[in-house]
């Protein structure tokens, strides 16, 4: 090989060192571009999937928030449901009552007439019964009447009253009771006992046990005892008083009534 022909040679591999070098220069800058491309374009991925996070949390967020309202919802018409329920069964019972009240008032209208009548019977048959305590059952029919004229005392309750004067007065058909009272004789007012057997016997004995009496229904009098009635009149005396035992004794009877 001639000496030109190695210099060129020589030359042409420098050059070629030298092209070599610039490519691989050239290479460096391209990857440093493409690096700095990658990392942008890496940072710009780390940005969006934080924005695809916040997005999914808030969607997920609003999702739960979603089902809470539902349910929440769900309960709420569940309960409204029981409470229309309860509205409708007490609307139910107010026309119920209503209709109970509107009765009770038509009730009224022929009651109130009845316990008038029952009021003037009761008074009836306590003058013409046999005089058992009558000042308190005529106190008593006097009462009712008062009761019946005042505003203040409702129709049940005046109602209530009558019918316990009655049973009042039905129980002295069957009471063995004593009492001291006073005993009007027509010509003369004295301090009695009085005992009765129901409606039975009335009778009556003076303090001094020296007289005793009859109660007469028909004659609507006294009829005095002769002296062989008094201890039977003073025993049966003792006995409703519970000061002796219950014994069979000989009494005058005037029933109710009775001629």
């Amino acid at each position: 090989m001639s000496k030109v022909s190695k210099k060129s040679l020589i030359a042409s591999t420098i050059v070629g060192i030298l092209a070599f070098s610039a490519s691989n220069i050239a290479s460096a800058n391209v990857l440093k571009d493409l690096q700095k491309t990658e990392a942008k374009i890496f940072k710009t991925s780390q940005k969006s999937q934080k924005k695809i996070d916040n997005i999914y949390e808030q969607t997920q967020e609003l999702l739960a928030e979603y089902r809470n309202t539902v349910d929440e919802a769900e309960v709420l018409k569940g309960y409204n449901d029981h409470v229309q329920r309860m509205v409708d069964d007490q609307q139910a019972n107010i026309a119920s009552l209503q209709k109970q009240i509107d009765y009770v008032d038509t009730i009224k209208q022929g009651v109130v007439p009845l316990m008038y009548k029952m009021i003037d019977t009761l008074e009836k048959f306590v003058n013409l019964d046999i005089p058992v305590n009558i000042d308190s059952r005529k106190d008593r029919v006097a009462n009712l009447k008062k009761v019946m004229a005042d505003s203040n005392v409702n129709t049940s309750e005046q109602f209530r009253l009558v019918l316990e004067a009655y049973e009042i007065e039905a129980q002295y058909g069957s009471i063995f009771d004593s009492y001291q009272g006073e005993l009007d004789l027509g010509d003369r007012i004295i301090t009695a006992d009085f005992v009765h057997m129901g409606r039975i016997s009335f009778l009556a004995e003076s303090l001094d046990l020296k007289h005793a009496w009859v109660w007469n229904n028909s004659t609507r009098a006294w009829e005095e005892l002769d002296d062989s009635y008094i201890k039977p009149v003073t025993d049966t005396i003792r006995m409703a008083r519970k000061q002796l035992p219950m014994d069979l004794t000989k009494l005058p009877i005037f029933a109710a009534g009775a001629e």
